[in-house]
């Protein structure tokens, strides 16, 4: 079965598509009960508030490993 250029430019931006997609709902899923936690240790001890800023910020790490491998998907 051969593949014709439009058909692979469209698989390619479905695929792009799904993998900023859900990279965003994975990270959304695991940043509610990070945040919760951060919240509720900085209301116990104002000293957990840099870390739990780390600990808040390091899912979104995962939407941007999404977003560059769309990038590369699109335009490789």
């Amino acid at each position: 079965m051969a593949f014709d250029l439009p058909n692979v430019f469209n698989m390619a931006a479905i695929g792009a598509g799904l993998a900023v997609g859900l990279a965003g709902i994975g990270t959304g899923m695991s940043q509610g009960p990070i945040g919760a936690a951060t919240v509720g240790a900085v209301a116990e001890d104002r000293s957990f508030f840099g870390l739990g800023i780390v600990f808040v910020a390091l899912p979104e790490t995962i939407v941007i490993f999404g977003l560059v491998f769309a990038i590369l998907l699109m335009f490789m």
